[in-house]
């Protein structure tokens, strides 16, 4: 029986009777999470904040770090269990000062839920000189997983949930020049390898963790309307995602995919709480189900292919997997030890 997801090899749909459609209400219906433990990061806005209200509705206490502390708590207003706390995925030493503080409560955390994005904008580097993109859709990722190892550990029964993007197609990663240091600054690129990076990272960390009974796994939510993802994007860049025609319109296909906040989140819920993963791991998921795995060849036209979703290839490669964990050890200086 194949125990990992390299290469993609457990990438097949389980047809789970979900769909495109579906909401959190519906893929939390009869679970029950009293006395389990989340953090959630970006949960103060769109599918984050409906992430952190569909899991403390179930029963989980939900830690909330935020960047606008004052924001979170306006957002986050009559939701019961919901702690907040500050963190900056751009600030190391926030990430540190958060986790430290979380480890002394001596709790252990069933859900890592890392929601937090950015999409669409200029070059600039985090405080440690890495594109923001990357910094925030992935280092900080890695990053928080890193430092809260051991209450994941204690949970004995942990998963770990990175939010990616179908934007992952847009661009394998760079091991050269992951901050476009040598390379003229395109933003999409960079959004592309933070979410590729985002996949490899929960491969590879499913394949080190699973023997301390942790999973992880990335997830696809959709397009979404409502969502602060866009704040800084220009009109250029939606015709360049083909969002928009030649008069700048939405065009009426893509108003038809878009899915509510409530749909978006869907897919998160699900893989952080469906049994039907209790024995799968390091797998990409869409559409509250595990994705389609994409031919290498572009010419070969599944269902996935032909209605612009399934996960790439390079996005589960096990080399660059391996080879992603290393480099992010050097560039942050913090060593990931499992164990």
């Amino acid at each position: 029986m194949i125990q990992h997801n390299n290469q993609g090899a457990l990438q097949h749909p389980l047809g789970t009777g979900f769909s495109a459609q579906s909401t959190t209400a519906d893929v939390i219906k009869g679970i029950d999470l009293t006395g389990k433990i989340a953090i959630v990061t970006g949960g103060n806005t769109g599918i984050g904040l409906e992430t952190v209200r569909t899991l403390a509705a179930a029963g989980a206490a939900v830690v909330v770090p935020a960047r606008d502390v004052e924001k979170a708590r306006k957002n986050l207003e009559g939701i019961a269990n919901v702690e907040i706390a500050p963190m900056d995925f751009m600030e190391p030493a926030s990430i540190d000062a958060f986790a430290e503080k979380f480890l002394a409560s001596n709790r252990p955390l069933h859900l890592l839920i890392n929601n937090a994005g950015i999409m669409w904008v200029p070059l600039r580097k985090d405080q440690r000189g890495i594109e923001s993109q990357l910094a925030t859709n992935y280092i900080g990722q890695f990053h928080l997983a890193a430092k809260l190892w051991p209450a994941l550990k204690q949970a004995n029964g942990a998963r770990v949930i990175n939010v990616s993007s179908l934007g992952h197609h847009m661009a394998s990663f760079n091991f050269d020049d992951p901050n476009f240091e040598h390379r003229a600054y395109e933003t999409l690129q960079a959004y592309g390898q933070s979410k590729t990076a985002s996949n490899l990272f929960a491969l590879e960390l499913d394949n080190r963790a699973k023997s301390y009974n942790v999973r992880a796994y990335s997830v696809h939510p959709g397009s979404i309307a409502g969502t602060e993802l866009a704040r800084e994007a220009s009109a250029k860049l939606f015709q360049q995602m083909g969002f928009l025609d030649g008069d700048g319109n939405l065009r009426p296909e893509v108003l038809a995919s878009l899915k509510t906040i409530p749909q978006g989140a869907a897919t998160t819920v699900w893989a952080a709480t469906s049994p039907l993963l209790s024995d799968i791991g390091g797998v990409y998921c869409e559409d509250a189900d595990i994705a389609e795995l994409l031919s290498a060849d572009p010419s070969v036209q599944t269902h996935a292919r032909l209605h612009q979703s399934g996960v790439q290839q390079y996005a589960l490669d096990e080399a660059s997997a391996k080879r992603l964990w290393a480099l992010t050890e050097e560039m942050t200086g913090i060593k990931f030890n499992i164990g």
